[in-house]
């Protein structure tokens, strides 16, 4: 190649090189359009609704927290906009509500206040902020805030008169607070507003009798049916136990105590209770039997009496089917237990299932040579009659 020519090639390429970067220069990059930001209150307001909206329709209502993006910046624009118009009640309610909808308990609080104090017959928004009230009213009961707590369900019924749950937890804080009266009277009002709440009978009676017991023993009674309702039937039987030893004449502390021990597989836990609770007056045939229960599970196991126990009551009421299988499912889960095998025996005999009946009255014998009815009922099946 001579000179010329490689000259003009560089020129060539430059001149190329030159119009590429001209293009580039002058291409425009494509913007995201912004939203300018709000300069009034009306703004602010529609920014704050339009964000709870999404909030509301993206998140899961477990993740509702003022936190949480939307929420947060839904309640910053709320906060602008009654900043702006402090007594603009549409605002107000606004705030309020988002606030309430993401459990920041004390801020709701204050946004209610506001807005009820333009807008005091707005009952809706009363019933509202009466939930707020509770929910603070438990979180210092939580935290054994009990001095604190009942200003909180009493503000919560102050605002709307039939809340039941705010009647109910003033009741139990004045009962574990030994305040004997108040919880009566309270558990009273309670029973009106809620009839058909069979709670609200048990510990009001549990309140009338309250002064026998002691503040100690009504107070971790209380506890345990809190601990119930969460689930922790071990941590319930517990402060059962702690009731009982505060004040041993707690019959209904003892009943529950053995009830729970039934239920978790606690045999002396169950035994214990029931023996103290027969011992008390006022003792009831339920507490009999329930002793029974517990000391028969004693030689054959729990599970297996509790299937007795079902099946006797199927066979009470008439269903024979029903109570063969539950004799038969005892007898599985404790072969040992001669009057579960009597009974099984029984049945078949009734309904003329000789063999069946020969079996199980033999197996009843064998283990109870004493019974003398299954004796007399084993010839009887054996020859067929």
């Amino acid at each position: 190649m001579n000179r010329t020519t490689f000259t003009m090639a560089a020129l060539v390429s430059l001149a190329l090189l030159t119009a590429q970067n001209a293009a580039a220069q002058t291409t425009e990059t494509p913007t995201t359009p912004q939203t300018a930001a709000p300069t009034s209150a009306a703004q602010y307001a529609q920014q704050a609704t339009d964000l709870a909206a999404q909030a509301r329709s993206t998140l899961p209502k477990a993740d509702w927290n003022v936190d949480r993006t939307p929420w947060k910046q839904a309640a910053a624009a709320a906060d602008q906009a009654v900043n702006a118009e402090p007594n603009n009640p549409d605002y107000l309610l606004l705030r309020a509500t988002i606030y309430t909808d993401v459990g920041f308990w004390k801020q709701a609080e204050r946004s209610w206040d506001a807005y009820l104090a333009l807008k005091p017959d707005d009952n809706a928004a009363r019933g509202k902020a009466a939930t707020v009230q509770y929910n603070i009213g438990y979180a210092a009961y939580v935290r054994g805030d009990l001095v604190s707590a009942p200003l909180f369900f009493q503000k919560c019924s102050q605002l709307q008169p039939d809340n039941v749950a705010c009647v109910i937890w003033n009741a139990r804080v004045a009962l574990e607070g030994g305040n004997y009266n108040d919880a009566t009277r309270l558990y009273q009002q309670a029973a009106q507003l809620a009839p058909s709440d069979k709670t609200v009978p048990y510990f009001l009676q549990i309140s009338q009798n309250a002064g026998k017991y002691g503040p100690a023993a009504t107070t971790a009674f209380s506890r345990a049916y809190q601990a119930i309702d969460k689930g922790d039937k071990a941590g319930a039987l517990k402060l059962y136990q702690q009731a009982t030893a505060a004040a041993p004449n707690f019959l209904e502390a003892w009943r529950e105590q053995g009830r729970l021990g039934l239920e978790l597989g606690d045999l002396p836990a169950a035994t214990a209770a029931y023996t103290a609770a027969t011992q008390l007056p006022g003792v009831s045939a339920a507490d009999r039997y329930n002793l029974g229960v517990v000391q028969e599970a004693q030689g054959v196991g729990l599970s297996a009496v509790q299937a007795f126990r079902a099946a006797y009551t199927k066979y009470a009421a008439g269903d024979k089917a029903g109570a063969e299988t539950g004799f038969i499912q005892a007898t599985q889960l404790s072969p040992r237990y001669a009057k579960a095998w009597a009974w099984a025996g029984r049945v078949a005999y009734e309904n003329k299932d000789y063999p069946a009946a020969a079996s199980a009255y033999g197996q009843a014998v064998v283990l109870d040579p004493n019974d003398k009815s299954s004796a007399y009922y084993l010839k009887l099946a054996q020859q067929g009659k």
